[in-house]
């Protein structure tokens, strides 16, 4: 059944939805959702462009900072990295491709939904099955114990959600929670409102506008904003921190994505509620639901009260564009010019690898752009 007759279906039986359904169902729909489909970022066909798919240098500059992780945890093996919302695995390859200090101990683990971009993981990366994540194993006798093999990384696995098993590593989210579906509220003279989407009888879907749930005025509860501006209640990103920190013994927690507090959100109307297609814009979100990304910047407050709670404390708050800088983006735009000018002449594959770190530099640090993301750093027992 079609996203958009399946949702049709579905408010006709119970009534008007909570936006968080209807974004669900647009987004990861296991047969016709925008993910599953295949659709997501990348270059080419693909509909948006990440910042792993801007060429090499971010997943270097990832790598660097993986490697001062470990050591600060004291070289763990095996050192558990969990990218969460992994798509093809685009940033799992240029991580790898520096050979960083911590490769032998790393274990890398994508953290995928939907199972079309876990194949396509497979298309340049060899996906090991998960059990040899946390350290393959050699069994001994029968009652012996299991003996863990060390050194012998890195081993990269799949999995369409968070690990159980508790470990010691990083969790790296890149662009995920800003795709987590959200309800949408709006601040009227009584209070918070929440904005439901019903359909017509001509099957075109439409905003209704209903109070608000006493347990989602409790969630925003503190957030005070004009009458008339519109919020995301992003209550999917509460439950996925507290999921990462119930898997994480001890590490570090980073999330990448577009990110602002609620004053700030406010001003901008309804523009962090935005559609993408083909790498541009896309229409209303609910038009042509399944056909497009929807994605909404992630509100700080409620994020890092979540995280807080959760018994993680905040390290850093930055921009990608100061985040990079400090991993010494720099220092690798100009290894990357020297490499040009050494092998210019040659017409050298890896020379003109090197000169394009330039390009793909300003891009990661536009302040207007990929730049302007916010980095926020948790750790957990450090």
């Amino acid at each position: 059944m079609e996203v958009r007759s399946g949702l049709a279906e579905r408010i006709h039986r119970v009534g008007p939805v909570p936006f968080s359904v209807f974004v669900d169902a647009a987004l990861y729909d296991p047969v016709n959702g925008f993910f599953a489909r295949g659709k997501g970022a990348g270059r080419g066909g693909a509909d948006f462009l990440t910042s792993p798919e801007v060429g090499p240098l971010f997943g270097a500059c990832v790598a660097r900072v993986l490697d001062g992780w470990w050591r600060r945890l004291g070289e763990p093996d095996p050192f558990v990295v969990v990218e969460a919302g992994a798509g093809a695995g685009r940033l799992c390859r240029e991580i790898l491709r520096p050979d960083p200090v911590c490769a032998p101990a790393l274990r890398y683990v994508m953290v995928e939904r939907s199972e079309e971009l876990r194949e396509r993981q497979r298309d340049h990366l060899v996906v090991e099955p998960f059990e040899f994540a946390l350290g393959p194993s050699a069994p001994g006798g029968e009652g012996e114990p299991v003996e863990l093999v060390a050194r012998v990384g890195p081993i990269v696995s799949a999995l369409d959600k968070l690990p159980a098993v508790p470990f010691e590593g990083v969790v790296f989210a890149n662009e995920l929670l800003d795709n987590l579906p959200f309800d949408l509220v709006e601040r009227t003279d009584e209070g918070w409102a929440e904005v439901r989407v019903g359909v017509d009888t001509a099957g075109r879907f439409h905003e209704v506008v209903l109070p608000a749930s006493e347990e989602l005025v409790a969630w925003m509860a503190g957030i005070e904003v004009p009458v008339g501006a519109r919020l995301p209640a992003q209550r999917e990103i509460e439950t996925w921190i507290d999921a990462v920190a119930g898997v994480v013994r001890r590490g570090v927690l980073v999330c990448v994505d577009y990110a602002a507090d609620a004053q700030k959100m406010a001003t901008r109307g309804r523009g962090w509620l935005r559609t993408y297609r083909e790498h541009g814009r896309g229409v209303d979100p609910l038009d042509a639901p399944g056909s497009q990304d929807v994605t909404a910047d992630v509100l700080l407050e409620p994020m890092r009260r979540a995280a807080r709670q959760a018994g993680l404390t905040l390290v850093a708050e930055t921009t990608q564009s100061e985040w990079l800088a400090g991993l010494g983006i720099d220092a690798l735009v100009e290894k990357g010019a020297a490499i040009w000018r050494a092998g210019a002449a040659r017409g050298d594959v890896d020379a003109i690898a090197g000169r394009s770190r330039a390009s793909e530099a300003a891009a990661l640090t536009d302040p207007v752009g990929l730049g302007a993301h916010t980095v926020l750093v948790w750790t957990k027992a450090l």
